[in-house]
């Protein structure tokens, strides 16, 4: 196998690095996050940290970049409390991937790409039409990394939107179904076929004792 440690990292060129480290963590969520400035300017950018941290109470949590530069989502949320998660799936990759574009606030992704915009039951936040999973978000709090200098932001869900056909019985959301799509990377996108799903796993019976 090839091998890097921490020197190698660090001496290697910085897009070579950022492509390395970006992409052995494994496949990550792909999101588009929606949201609307209080100048009524709809915004919508991919992120690929979206993370589960809990399911009572509902949370999940999601990391951003240094606030040293323009950061329209961030700002966004922090006015209005409130923004969309919306699951990228394989009709819109393009178009999803074209919003990491640093555009101006005053200029709407959904302008310059062929996304559409979507409002649901009054909700200020736009969705994106045709997303398969459509989630509602509040802010509830957040917490600064000093490592890097990144954000991790917590947003509670408000209510969750599943297209017909992906829910199974006990829950689960079969996301290959709906051509659902995992980032490798910061530019690769992946679209699985299936699932494995596993049974809830308990010791095998001559380990269930061994410690008493």
């Amino acid at each position: 196998m090839i091998e890097f440690d921490n020197d190698d990292i660090n001496q290697m060129h910085h897009l070579y690095r950022i492509n390395l480290i970006n992409s052995c963590s494994g496949y990550k969520s792909a999101n588009l996050i929606g949201t609307k400035s209080k100048d009524g300017i709809s915004n919508v950018a991919v992120f690929s940290s979206v993370t589960h941290l809990g399911s009572d109470p509902a949370l999940l949590g999601f990391f951003l970049r240094p606030t040293t530069v323009i950061r329209n989502t961030y700002d966004n949320i922090k006015e209005t409390g409130f923004f969309t998660l919306n699951h990228i799936h394989q009709n819109i990759l393009e178009d999803a991937h074209h919003t990491s574009a640093k555009y101006d606030a005053s200029i709407s992704e959904f302008d310059v790409t062929s996304l559409d915009e979507e409002y649901k039951d009054n909700f200020s936040a736009p969705f994106v039409k045709n997303c398969p999973l459509q989630l509602v978000m509040e802010y509830v709090e957040e917490y600064p990394i000093k490592a890097n200098n990144t954000i991790l932001l917590i947003g509670k869900i408000k209510k969750l939107y599943v297209k017909d056909g992906l829910l199974e019985k006990d829950g689960f959301i079969n996301l290959s179904k709906g051509k659902v799509a995992a980032i490798n990377g910061l530019d690769a996108y992946a679209v699985p076929n299936s699932n494995t799903r596993l049974e809830y796993q308990r010791p095998k019976p001559e380990f269930e004792n061994i410690n008493d």
